[in-house]
């Protein structure tokens, strides 16, 4: 698991007018939800855009110091600019390391090239790219893998073919068997089987 750490400043100015002058002044508006009393801060752009190249700072617990000195927390939401590649605003939650939370976390696809489809020309579309777990915080996966060493020409992979670390569960699947959906599909491309 990654380590992020943010430096905030506490904000006492609200609105449209104290927000842009602060991504003028380089900083970005952010607030941290949770257990206590919400919390306006600001964050350098910077710092804030080159954490967000790293996938690894959408499923990691994040500490903050300055104005949120020693809170852990995730991000919960980002507003971006329609048109631009600014970052408008930011939402955390503080995280509790004693109770479980709920998080989107990236889905890799490893293994394909292992299949029997594969060497058949077979392709895999995925159809997911984030999957919603809950875990307790120590126990957050940078990502989750399914594995699709033994995946057929046409077969569907499902949530429950998920590859989950211990303690790491699935929140679709907990409503039960009918919420078990498909994430990617294996197929034939057209003209695959004339090639042979």
């Amino acid at each position: 698991m990654s380590n992020f750490t943010l430096n905030a400043v506490a904000r006492e100015d609200q609105g449209k007018g104290a927000s842009r002058r602060l991504r003028k002044a380089g900083q970005i508006p952010a607030i941290v939800y949770g257990s206590a009393e919400p919390l306006n801060i600001s964050l350098e752009a910077r710092e804030l855009t080159k954490a967000l190249n790293n996938d690894a700072f959408f499923s990691s617990p994040i500490t903050l110091s300055g104005a949120g000195e020693g809170q852990t927390v995730i991000i919960k939401d980002l507003q971006r600019h329609p048109a631009k590649p600014i970052i408008l605003h930011a939402d955390f939650q503080r995280i509790d390391e004693s109770k479980k939370i709920k998080i989107r976390v990236p889905l890799q696809f490893v293994n394909f090239e292992k299949s029997a489809a594969s060497k058949a020309s077979g392709k895999f579309a995925a159809e997911a790219a984030v999957v919603e777990v809950t875990c307790l915080p120590k126990d957050l996966p940078e990502a989750v893998q399914c594995d699709l060493s033994a995946i057929e020409m046409g077969q569907i992979a499902h949530l429950s073919d998920i590859t989950l670390p211990e303690g790491v569960e699935i929140v679709a699947l907990r409503r039960g068997e009918d919420h078990d959906q498909g994430i990617g599909y294996c197929y034939a491309p057209r003209g695959a089987r004339a090639a042979k």
